[in-house]
């Protein structure tokens, strides 16, 4: 839990982890991790705990709980940006979707860019690391993922990770000079971002799939989270690939990601 005003007021932000007995009384407790931020994601595997914080910098923090009376951090990874949503790859690699970031000049916080898929090493609790990473689009980017984690697809037998991105991106011929880190993007696309993902290759972009036509982006058409061709979920059956929008199911061959098939629903 974080308590406390992240961004100001006479309260600082603390950020804790408690655990608690069957009768909800609390045994063990970490308390004031990353003072000045708020936790962003959670996810407890085994014994461990995954814990991200964010304000300026995203710290990873390794978490033991082998003892629940004496939680302790094994480790930390600082790096830009953050994960909302962190999903197992093994038992010693994690997943992160999150938000890019760019530290402010002036002010202790950054400005979150577009979308960020991280594959961090976990082996070396003492020392996490980031060993794969993708971006996507600019400042305004989105993704359903990152607030229902049901939006991903990711099978780990087939190196496959699925996700719905809302692509925005920014026309940098309307600007002179630097493009201040805090322009958001225009909506460009909206549909699936198909990765092939491995410790040995990281994360590789396979091809994108979409329902929307040119036609949706067209004279601001298109709204996150309100256009019928939103794709928002994906799923496989055999060597198909179907995508789930509120106009379409889309069927592509798994392998190639050619289309082969829909349904139309209006």
């Amino acid at each position: 839990t974080t308590i406390g005003n992240v961004w100001g007021g006479n309260s600082r932000s603390s950020s804790n982890v408690y655990v608690l007995d069957q009768k909800l009384d609390i045994i063990g407790r970490l308390e004031n991790l990353a003072p000045g931020e708020q936790i962003h994601s959670a996810r407890f595997m085994g014994n461990r705990c995954y814990l991200v914080t964010f304000k300026k910098i995203d710290p990873l923090f390794v978490i033991d709980f082998k003892d629940p009376y004496a939680p302790k951090v094994l480790g930390e990874l600082k790096i830009t940006g953050y994960s909302d949503y962190l999903h197992p790859y093994d038992e010693n690699h994690v997943i992160g979707i999150g938000k890019e970031a760019i530290a402010a000049e002036v002010g202790d916080f950054a400005w979150y860019q577009g979308v960020k898929i991280s594959l961090f090493d976990v082996s070396d609790v003492a020392n996490p690391k980031e060993i794969a990473k993708y971006e996507i689009g600019d400042r305004g980017t989105d993704s359903p993922v990152l607030y229902d984690h049901k939006a991903l697809l990711f099978d780990r037998s087939k190196n496959l990770l699925v996700l719905p991105v809302q692509l925005a991106e920014i026309n940098e011929k309307y600007y002179s000079g630097v493009v201040p880190p805090y322009t958001y993007g225009e909506p460009v696309w909206q549909g699936v971002y198909v990765f092939n993902i491995s410790l040995e290759r990281g994360l590789e972009l396979e091809g994108r799939i979409t329902h929307c036509s040119d036609a949706e982006f067209g004279q601001g058409r298109y709204y996150y989270g309100s256009s019928s061709c939103s794709i928002e979920r994906s799923l496989y059956i055999g060597n198909v690939l179907y995508t789930v929008s509120d106009q379409k199911i889309g069927m592509n061959d798994l392998e190639t990601l050619e289309e082969i098939g829909g349904l139309n629903l209006t």
